[in-house]
């Protein structure tokens, strides 16, 4: 693989031939069920350690047990990329959502400004606080928290609804200051 391709630092990604046969075996489900590695996976590819943290806490927030579903989980990915301008994330985030809504028009709301979009309330409550906590987190307060009670979230999901803030905004800080580049495919899913 490239490194052109994936990020403008020159960081020492190893082709897919050497590496582990446990992260081999990892990209290879990548490329079955999605169809390509995401090239956040390749960057990350020159630290195994990294690499590794970074997706078990990926697979575990993404995947995990919850309240939430995989949209609304997708849902907030995209609305903190948006906030924070990740080309990466928006268009990486912004093709799940077209595809596991079947909504073209869901996931371009989302990615050019969600307050547009049609969702329900409780969804609304999500986004609104996930906009919030990514634009200026010394503000949010219990009344926040109670907005989001009141539309239907458990502490739990609202943990959870938290940690999803801000591993994007992690994620998102890491692909803008690398100028990662998404994958070509996810520009044309379900559009």
């Amino acid at each position: 693989m490239s490194n052109n391709n994936v990020v403008a630092l020159d960081l020492p990604i190893p082709q897919i031939n050497d590496l582990p046969e446990d992260t081999r075996k990892y990209f290879e489900i990548c490329q079955e069920k999605l169809g390509m590695v995401p090239n956040v996976l390749t960057a990350y590819s020159q630290n195994l350690k990294q690499l590794d943290g970074f997706t078990r806490l990926y697979n575990e927030l993404m995947l995990g047990e919850g309240e939430l579903s995989k949209l609304e989980r997708e849902m907030i990915a995209v609305v903190v990329s948006s906030e924070n301008k990740c080309f990466y994330c928006l268009v990486a985030h912004g093709a799940a959502v077209r595809v596991m809504s079947g909504d073209p028009q869901l996931g371009e709301h989302l990615v050019m400004n969600y307050r547009t979009a049609k969702v329900d309330p409780r969804q609304r409550a999500m986004l609104d606080f996930a906009s919030h906590l990514t634009r200026s987190p010394a503000t949010v307060t219990e009344a926040e928290i109670q907005t989001l009670r009141d539309a239907g979230f458990s502490d739990r999901a609202i943990w959870d609804i938290s940690n999803l803030v801000g591993f994007y905004n992690m994620s998102n800080r890491v692909a803008i200051a690398s100028d990662m580049q998404p994958n070509p495919e996810y520009h044309g899913q379900s559009r």
